[in-house]
């Protein structure tokens, strides 16, 4: 596996702009941590990096460490949604921009889902005007016939192969073909829930999160991703939320993008006896989970991605078999995992690439790095600010977390286009986020997989 790329150490700068402002802080840099300097254009850009840089204005967080903001590609905001939804576009956005998020993946598999023009432009309007951070929206595409369409408003599709919360019906064997080879000629990400319905344990009594994923075994995964090894070579596919190191594996020898989850890699079947623990798909026995972290440790899982469904805590406390699959995840994931770095758990450049770099570049979007020509999106971090996850205290109104208690690194500055929206730890900014479309360069074909 190549190494990951980091900002270069000298100074770079695109004339005639000088820097607005600098950030100055410490930054990963030839294999550690180095002093480094950010400078902002006029124009919300990334203008100049190195060692010193010259601008008007400077801010010197001293030893903190300076970040590309975060890009989480899987996204439930639930809006429109039902009335028990307890999440927006409003509060979703800022619950990202706390938790390091400068850019969020939205799904499709709204109330009534995303899956006409309309309604993406229903949608849009909805984040105009309202969101923190910018957002990218998947369409999900009914037919093959309704690509096309999509395509011109969409910034991504979502295909479901088995049901989940919001979607009933999926795509046969022939319908997936024809509507994979409509999707490979718009050149837009292509996100699968890849589950085999065939593959569930029908009839069996799912009590617990165990029960759940025998029930919803990871057989079920393995197959529904075999049927997606034949798409077309130019298309820009992208497994969501996989839960297994076997699975892993097997994308990963086909040279495709992919995520995993922050509760996939932190939570096993033991973690809780209720329906707060339940997803879809299910959490995975605590050998299973400890393979992929392992994985994921040495830089074999290409995207972390939080897979946010903030369901009610009232829906959360319905039996197990009524109450919905999912877990809120947004705020938490990358200070989840900052924590993990500050214990010595994980790498920094592994955090980076995961959810900073490859994500941005999974969506075609210029952010990610501490580059010239990206984005002004930066976090000022201390690492030896460690807190305790208590979900009452997040954004989101759902109001719980399935990692109550468990250790986090909360950023404490986010600066998005060069303005400060989050300083020391609390949301200072504006609704300003925008809708945003992939730019990929020419020639750039399919999604960055993770031996890049």
């Amino acid at each position: 596996m190549a190494p990951p790329v980091r900002p270069r150490s000298r100074v770079e700068v695109r004339r005639p702009a000088e820097a607005e402002l600098v950030l100055a802080g410490r930054a990963w840099v030839g294999g550690r941590l180095q002093p480094f300097e950010v400078g902002f254009d006029g124009e919300g850009g990334i203008c100049a990096v190195g060692r010193t840089v010259a601008g008007a204005r400077r801010h010197d967080v001293g030893e903190r460490v300076l970040l590309p903001a975060a890009t989480d590609v899987h996204v439930h905001l639930r809006e429109p949604g039902s009335p028990e939804s307890s999440e927006t576009i409003a509060t979703g956005t800022v619950g990202a921009a706390l938790g390091g998020v400068g850019l969020v993946g939205e799904m499709p598999n709204t109330q009534p889902p995303t899956n006409s023009t309309d309604r993406l432009d229903e949608k849009a309007a909805r984040v105009r005007g309202r969101a923190a951070v910018d957002v990218l929206l998947y369409a999900s595409a009914p037919k093959p016939e309704s690509v096309r369409d999509l395509a011109r408003r969409a910034g991504g599709f979502k295909i479901y192969l088995s049901p989940t919360t919001g979607i009933d019906t999926v795509p046969s064997g022939p319908e997936l073909t024809a509507l994979l080879a409509e999707l490979a000629r718009v050149d837009l990400p292509v996100a699968v829930h890849a589950e085999e319905p065939a593959c569930f344990r029908v009839g069996m009594a799912a009590l617990d999160p165990p029960t759940w994923d025998e029930a919803r075994p990871a057989a079920a995964e393995a197959a529904a991703v075999a049927r997606l090894f034949d798409a077309p070579e130019v298309l820009r596919l992208h497994v969501a939320h996989v839960t297994t190191a076997a699975v892993a594996r097997a994308v990963r020898e086909r040279h495709l993008s992919f995520e995993t989850t922050a509760h996939h890699l932190l939570l096993s079947t033991s973690a809780g006896p209720d329906a707060r623990w339940k997803v879809n798909p299910p959490l995975r026995a605590e050998a299973e989970r400890a393979a992929l972290w392992d994985d994921y440790r040495r830089g074999l899982v290409p995207v972390l991605a939080s897979d946010h469904a903030p369901h009610s805590r009232a829906s959360k406390t319905l039996p197990f078999d009524l109450a919905p699959s999912g877990v809120p995840g947004l705020e938490s994931t990358v200070p989840l995992l900052l924590a993990k770095v500050a214990r010595g758990d994980l790498s920094l450049p592994v955090l980076l690439q995961s959810a900073c770099d490859r994500p941005a570049r999974l969506l075609g979007r210029p952010v990610g790095r501490l580059s010239v020509g990206h984005r002004a999106n930066v976090l000022v971090v201390d690492f030896r600010a460690k807190v305790r996850v208590r979900g009452e205290r997040l954004r989101s109104p759902c109001g719980w977390s399935p990692f109550e208690g468990a250790e986090a690194v909360f950023p404490a500055e986010h600066w998005r286009d060069g303005e400060r929206i989050v300083d020391r730890g609390e949301y200072v900014g504006r609704p300003t986020g925008k809708v945003v479309r992939p730019e990929f360069a020419p020639g750039v074909a399919r999604a960055p997989p993770a031996e890049d």
